[in-house]
C-alpha cells in the first residue's frame, strides 16, 4: 500500500465540480477545489523546506482549510500532528518538546503565540491558520496548484496521533499509511459508502473518529459531508433532511433522543446511524430505535487501531456489543498470560492487523510491552465473544475514562492536584453520565487546616487543562481506600459515587 493521498486521488468522482465539503453557512468546496487547494498548501510546506517524514504540528480549529492541511500533510509525505484546540500551555510544552517539529501551523489564539512557546525552545517554523480558514499558511505567493503525491512506502508515518497513559504522561501513537489505507478500504465496504452518500461531520478533527474515519469514508466513496465546526443538537436536527449517514458518539444520541424536532420525516434519507468512541447504552439504543425505527450501528476502534470491529449493516445488529472483527483484523480474548480463552469467556481484548499502529513516538521500551510475542496488540479493555464472533466490551484494564467520546487519563489529573498546596492525595475516576457516559470526578484528602473549595479548585485546573478533563465534581474525604499494597481502591469509589449524576 502507498500513499494514502493516491488512493484518494484514485477514488475522486468522474466529475470534479461534485461537492465535497458544505459548511454551515452554505460555502461550497467540490473536489477540484479539495485538488487545488491541498496541492497549494502542500507546496506552501515544500517551499517552507518541508519533505518526506518532516512532522508537522497543527493545532487549530475545525475548519475545511484544516482538511485541506491535513491532506496537504500526507500528500507530500509529511507527518501530520494534530492537537487538541482545547490543549493548555503547559500541554502544548510537552508536545512541542515530545514531537520537536519541523514546523508548528495554529490560531493566532493558541497558546503556542500567545505564551510563546516556540521562541523558548524550538526553532520551528510558525505560520497560522484561524477558524474563518485564513492565516499566514496563504501568504505563499509561490504556492502551486501543481503539486506531486510523494513517493512513500505503506510503513511510512503518516500520522501522529497522542493518547495518554497510566504515568500521565502522553505517548504518540504512530500511525501509517498501510494502516490508514487498509482501514479506509474495510470500511467503506462494510458500511457500503457510495458516491451519493451525504455524511453530516459534526465530530473533532483531532481524534480517530472525524479525522480517519469520516473523512476517508467520503474520500474512498467520492461522496459529499455537511460540515459543521463543532455538535450543536438545532444543527443536527436542520440538516438530518439532507444527511444520509450521520456518525456522532453516544452523547449525540442522548441529545438527539431529548429533542422535540426528532421524527420520521427529518429522518427519512437517512440509511445509517452509527456511534463509537465510547460505549453505548443500550438502554439508549432500543429507546433510539423505538423512536426512529433505526438500530445505531455501534463499533469499536481506539487511536493504536482505528477501527477494530463493527455491527453488520444489513443483519441484525446486537445492541450492547461492537461486532464482528472487521476484514483481515483477528480478534482475540486472552488470560493476563496471553493464553487465548474459549468462545464466551472474559477476558483481555488482544487485535492484530494492517490496521494496527506501528509504535509509540520516542519508546520503544512501551511498544515492546504493548505487544504480545506472537505479535498481538493489547488493548486494555475487557470482554468476551459470542459463537457469531459478536465482541462485547465489559470495562477496561487500564484506568481509562471516556467522557463525551474523549479518553481522559486519571493520572493526568492526578498528578497536577497532587501537587497542589493543601492536597494530601487524590483520586480521579469516571461515573455513568447520562450525556457524557462517563462523568470526571475527582476525590481527595487535604490537609488538615485547609479550607476546602471545590470551585476555586477547579479554576485552577482549568488553567492546566482541557475543559473535559476538569472533574465536574470534587469531593472532600478524610482517606481513601488503600489495598494492603497501597493501591487505591477506585472500584469501591465508583460504587460509592456512582449514582451523583442521576439527579
Amino acid at each position: 500500500m502507498s500513499n494514502l493521498f493516491k488512493l484518494f486521488e484514485e477514488r475522486f468522482p468522474k466529475d470534479l465540480l461534485q461537492s465535497f465539503i458544505e459548511t454551515k453557512d452554505g460555502k461550497q468546496y467540490c473536489y477540484q477545489d479539495l485538488i487545488n487547494l491541498t496541492s497549494s498548501i502542500a507546496s506552501t510546506l515544500s517551499n517552507a523546506g518541508i519533505s518526506k517524514s518532516d512532522r508537522i504540528i497543527f493545532q487549530v480549529n475545525k475548519s475545511p482549510e484544516a482538511i485541506f492541511l491535513y491532506l496537504a500533510c500526507i500528500k507530500i509525505g509529511a507527518v501530520a500532528v494534530p492537537l487538541n484546540y482545547a490543549y493548555t500551555a503547559s500541554e502544548l510544552s510537552y508536545f512541542l518538546d515530545d514531537i520537536e517539529p519541523s514546523m508548528v501551523i495554529c490560531d493566532p489564539a493558541s497558546p503556542i503565540i500567545k505564551e510563546k512557546l516556540l521562541q523558548k525552545k524550538h526553532n520551528s517554523i510558525l505560520l497560522t491558520l484561524n477558524k474563518h480558514g485564513k492565516g499566514t499558511l496563504f501568504n505563499d505567493n509561490n504556492a502551486s496548484n501543481f503539486v506531486q503525491t510523494a513517493d512513500v512506502v505503506g510503513d511510512d508515518v503518516a500520522c501522529i496521533l497522542y493518547t495518554s497513559g497510566t504515568t500521565g504522561k502522553p505517548k504518540g501513537a504512530m500511525i501509517t499509511h498501510e494502516n490508514l489505507s487498509s482501514n479506509a478500504i474495510a470500511i467503506h465496504k462494510s458500511w457500503e459508502f457510495n458516491s451519493d452518500d451525504i455524511l453530516l461531520h459534526a465530530l473533532p478533527i483531532f481524534h480517530v473518529h472525524g479525522l480517519f474515519v469520516a473523512l476517508n469514508s467520503v474520500l474512498l466513496s467520492g461522496a459529499t459531508m455537511i460540515f459543521l465546526a463543532e455538535f450543536n443538537v438545532d444543527d443536527i436536527i436542520k440538516f438530518l433532511p439532507r444527511t444520509t449517514v450521520l456518525m456522532g458518539v453516544p452523547t449525540f444520541y442522548t441529545r438527539l433522543l431529548a429533542h422535540a424536532e426528532l421524527n420520521d420525516k427529518i429522518i427519512k434519507n437517512i440509511r445509517l446511524f452509527i456511534s463509537g468512541s465510547a460505549p453505548l447504552l443500550k438502554e439508549v439504543s432500543d429507546k433510539f430505535y423505538k423512536k426512529t425505527g433505526h438500530r445505531i450501528l455501534e463499533r469499536y476502534g481506539m487511536t493504536e487501531t482505528i477501527m477494530i470491529a463493527s455491527n453488520p449493516l444489513n443483519e441484525e445488529r446486537i445492541p450492547g456489543t461492537v461486532g464482528q472483527a472487521l476484514p483481515n483484523i483477528s480478534v482475540k480474548i486472552t488470560t493476563e498470560d496471553d493464553k487465548t480463552l474459549e468462545t464466551g469467556l472474559t477476558g483481555n481484548i488482544q487485535v492484530a492487523g494492517p490496521n494496527v499502529f506501528k509504535g509509540y513516538w520516542k519508546n520503544p521500551v512501551k511498544t515492546q510491552r504493548e505487544f504480545t510475542k506472537d505479535g498481538f496488540f493489547k488493548t486494555g479493555d475487557i470482554g468476551f465473544k459470542n459463537v457469531n464472533g459478536y465482541l462485547t466490551i465489559v470495562g477496561r484494564s487500564k484506568d481509562l475514562i471516556i467522557s463525551g467520546g474523549y479518553n481522559v487519563y486519571p493520572k493526568e489529573i492526578e498528578n497536577i492536584i497532587n501537587t497542589l498546596d493543601g492536597i494530601n492525595e487524590s483520586a480521579v475516576i469516571g461515573i455513568p453520565h447520562p450525556d457524557f457516559g462517563e462523568g470526571v470526578i475527582a476525590i481527595i484528602v487535604k490537609e488538615k487546616n485547609n479550607k476546602f473549595d471545590e470551585l476555586n479548585l477547579k479554576k485552577i485546573l482549568k488553567k492546566k487543562l482541557a475543559t473535559y478533563k476538569v472533574p465536574k465534581r470534587i469531593f472532600d474525604v478524610s482517606q481513601l481506600p488503600h489495598n494492603i499494597m497501597g493501591k487505591v481502591q477506585k472500584n469501591s469509589l465508583r460504587e460509592k459515587y456512582r449514582h451523583i449524576f442521576d439527579e
